[in-house]
């Protein structure tokens, strides 16, 4: 990442290439990862978003930062950061509307497990492991999805192909 300029970072919009690339993982937890985190705090909360992964400012890199309400013991949003994320032990299924800051104006109904563990670093290079249920689960394995080059226009149904037909052809002609 040496080189990179915070500042002109943005949410790139799919049908970005980079979108669809698995990342790498980050070797190791520095002043550049730290700031990269940081700056993408600031792009998710300018875009009312719930979580944003490397990907998605055109950083090929294992990392995603959320922040989902009632994360605290207060029931409010607490920001995480997750480096190199390993989602496993999953349990229950349910059906929920989806939407992506890289993919405006597109809703998909997405099944997912509705809770899971997620382990990997924080941002002072330390393994952390953490238990998410509901919006907190959806959203680790949503932004994991990008991690692996994975998007929700990938989980369509055909219904869903249709109802974002027009959003997808607007999205795809600004490229």
């Amino acid at each position: 990442m040496p080189g990179l300029s915070l500042d002109q970072l943005r949410v790139i919009h799919y049908p970005d290439a980079r979108l669809k690339q698995a990342c790498a993982p980050i070797d190791r937890v520095d002043d550049d990862v730290r700031a990269l985190a940081m700056r993408m705090l600031e792009l998710m909360r300018a875009e009312d978003g719930i979580g944003l992964a490397a990907p998605q400012v055109g950083v090929l890199q294992r990392l995603f930062v959320c922040s989902v309400p009632g994360t605290d013991k207060e029931g409010k949003k607490r920001d995480l950061v997750f480096i190199n994320p390993v989602l496993q032990d999953f349990e229950g299924e349910d059906v929920a509307e989806e939407g992506c800051l890289s993919i405006p104006d597109v809703l998909v109904r997405v099944r997912r497990p509705t809770a899971c563990t997620i382990t990997g670093l924080d941002l002072d290079g330390n393994r952390i492991a953490l238990r998410g249920t509901d919006l907190l689960a959806r959203c680790w394995q949503h932004e994991c999805d990008h991690l692996d080059g994975k998007l929700i226009t990938d989980r369509m149904s055909e219904m869903d192909r249709i109802a974002n037909r027009k959003a997808l052809k607007r999205l795809e002609s600004r490229q």
